[in-house]
């Protein structure tokens, strides 16, 4: 039995298998990088960033629907706002961004929104003012786990997370679209060899999924924001199914597939994470730092622990240093983008 909200609460083992096993990571030792250093600020929760091909990023922010310019130098300046995210008071706006790897042929930007009716993606060029043309729709939206994050792979195929919105049961229905990581052209068709034919789904059986890295063999990794017992990083098989609701981080079932780190929600919350220098990195929210784990989930080490408060995501540079985004801090600068130096 567990205590909940001051009533007594009994679980059935065979329905939360994995609630009860321990983390996977606890204590991990302090690491320092060899140098950290604000580079941008003014950034109003921001959410994703991805690079463009002369250096800069674009920043998309959840809450103020605008993609934003950050130049190397730390320069900030407003590209456009996206009208079609509504006004929101939970988890959903304008949430990931991609670049097209043709963008220096198409100039085409993906992002990944909340609208009036569903989650989306769509696409859009930086030089044109037109509505952003709708790719994939359909996808729920809610309060809560919506998902978001997106990647092109190195296949050149889409890769785009999607979180349950609170609605459990999608995650195991391979029909739906929420509770899953999708594989996708840049159309917003199911990619050819995608392990359900006809389908965009890529694995299942998430919670809401909001990192996607791969390692240089190509080898996919997600970070999975767990329920009240364990957060994860998976790694990840096209057709696997990583259990959720059924279980949450290890439950050792042979048709689900366990996760290959595991912490406690308050030491991690995990966000965005990048794959550098032969490690996954891991920016999490309410744990308030970074970390760095080897690819099998040995050797996790934190860094940055409760200096720069909630951190939404680590990502790779072009001159090899990490970006770091920070979430919800207060004025007078608002939040940050950190060049870290591992």
């Amino acid at each position: 039995m567990v205590l909940a909200s001051g009533a007594w609460v009994t679980y059935a083992v065979g329905e939360w298998r994995g609630w009860w096993a321990d983390p996977l990571v606890e204590d991990a030792p302090v690491a320092r990088p060899a140098a950290v250093e604000p580079l941008a600020s003014g950034l109003r929760v921001p959410w994703d960033l991805a690079f463009l091909p002369d250096g800069s990023a674009l920043v998309t922010e959840r809450d103020t629907a605008r993609i934003r310019k950050v130049a190397p130098d730390g320069t900030v300046t407003d590209v456009r706002t996206i009208t079609e995210v509504p006004e929101m008071d939970g988890e959903g706006g304008l949430l990931g961004v991609a670049v097209s790897p043709s963008y220096e042929q198409d100039n085409l930007i993906y992002i990944y929104f909340t609208s009036e009716v569903d989650n989306r993606v769509a696409r859009l060029r930086l030089d044109s003012q037109d509505p952003p043309e709708p790719i994939l729709t359909g996808i729920t939206r809610g309060q809560i786990h919506n998902g978001g994050r997106m990647r092109f792979g190195p296949d050149g195929m889409l890769y785009v997370t999607t979180g349950e919105a609170d609605d459990r049961p999608s995650a195991q229905d391979r029909e739906d679209l929420n509770g899953k990581i999708l594989r996708i052209t840049p159309e917003g068709k199911p990619a050819p060899g995608n392990p359900f034919p006809g389908s965009p789904v890529y694995s299942w059986g998430h919670r809401n999924v909001q990192g996607i890295a791969w390692d240089e063999t190509g080898q996919l990794y997600a970070s999975e924001l767990g329920h009240h017992q364990l957060d994860e990083v998976n790694r990840i098989e096209p057709g696997a199914n990583y259990g959720w609701p059924k279980i949450e981080g290890t439950g050792g079932e042979p048709e689900f597939t366990d996760p290959i780190v595991t912490w406690r929600p308050p030491e991690a919350s995990p966000s965005g994470i990048a794959y550098h220098d032969g490690k996954i990195w891991v920016a999490c929210l309410r744990g308030q730092r970074l970390y760095r784990v080897n690819t099998d989930g040995s050797s996790a080490e934190q860094l940055l622990t409760d200096e720069f408060g909630r951190l939404r995501l680590v990502t790779e540079a072009p001159d090899g240093s990490l970006w770091v985004l920070t979430n919800n801090r207060v004025g007078p600068d608002f939040d940050l983008i950190l060049r870290v130096t591992p």
